[in-house]
């Protein structure tokens, strides 16, 4: 297993609104070089081989361990995080094309845990027009079952990741996304790989010495797709303590929320979905 370290590059309220929306965009911070001999890559390589493409050492310094993303990663998984499983998907598209149902990826657990990351990486200009991945904010709260989430269309909090070239977004596995309807012909390459924990969760980011901790549990935020304002905000709080180190502390200042909120855990939890 490879393992990575470098110094976190996010703050406290960045890594709290990651905690509320469940993904981060960090848009063209891949150099264009590497975009483009990415790009002729793939084209090169049929069926599973562009898998290969993780032990090529420009991809590792220049996607793998870019900067901005490994700094971003290491604010939320901590030290030595691994880097991805020796295997790597392309989520490749011909346009044009309709929306993809929408969905969560199979084997998703809805905690507050935050152990690994889903990252996606556009090696080329990705507009609307193109059919980019779209997300739903705070979804990765939102219990569905797979066969329940295909009949809807458009949704309103829904957001487009269409982004220049060299685009990298992280997010919780368990987000609801789908593939964006295309209106241009040509493939659309989207690169999707993991990175996973392997330390204990600690305040280790940028702290902000004026950030009360307090703040993460009080801040207000709007509904997520008809979701009750109190219960998103609860639930981004108690990912941020638990990646704080701090998630018993959390739970002794939630003791003033309302019964039926513990009963709904406990109907998660017959589901047999592991909902802390």
């Amino acid at each position: 297993m490879r393992t990575y370290d470098c110094e976190p590059t996010l703050n406290d309220l960045q890594v709290l609104e990651f905690c509320h929306n469940g993904y981060l965009m960090l848009e063209g911070v891949v150099p264009d070089e590497i975009n483009k001999r990415t790009t002729q890559f793939l084209e090169e390589r049929t069926g599973e081989t562009f898998g290969k493409i993780v032990d090529e050492d420009w991809f590792v310094d220049n996607v793998l361990t870019n900067p901005q993303a490994a700094g971003a990663v290491r604010s939320l998984l901590g030290k030595d995080f691994s880097l991805t499983m020796p295997y790597m998907a392309n989520h490749q598209a011909e346009g044009p094309g309709p929306a993809q149902g929408w969905h969560r990826d199979g084997g998703s657990v809805y905690s507050h845990e935050l152990d690994s990351l889903q990252v996606f990486y556009y090696p080329q200009d990705t507009p609307l027009a193109m059919g980019p991945t779209e997300v739903v904010p705070g979804s990765h709260f939102l219990f569905a079952l797979q066969g329940f989430m295909h009949h809807y269309t458009g949704i309103r909090e829904a957001v487009s990741t269409a982004a220049p070239a060299g685009s990298i977004f992280l997010t919780v596995y368990s987000i609801w996304h789908r593939r964006g309807a295309s209106t241009l012909g040509g493939t659309r390459n989207l690169l999707k790989y993991w990175y996973m924990r392997t330390s204990p969760p600690e305040r280790d980011w940028v702290i902000d010495p004026e950030f009360d901790l307090e703040h993460a549990y009080h801040v207000p935020v709007k509904n997520t797709f008809n979701r009750e304002g109190h219960r998103a905000r609860n639930d981004a709080a108690e990912m941020f303590y638990w990646l704080c180190g701090k998630q018993n502390e959390y739970r002794a200042r939630s003791n003033n929320l309302p019964v039926y909120y513990y009963e709904q855990r406990k109907l998660c939890k017959y589901c047999g979905y592991r909902v802390r």
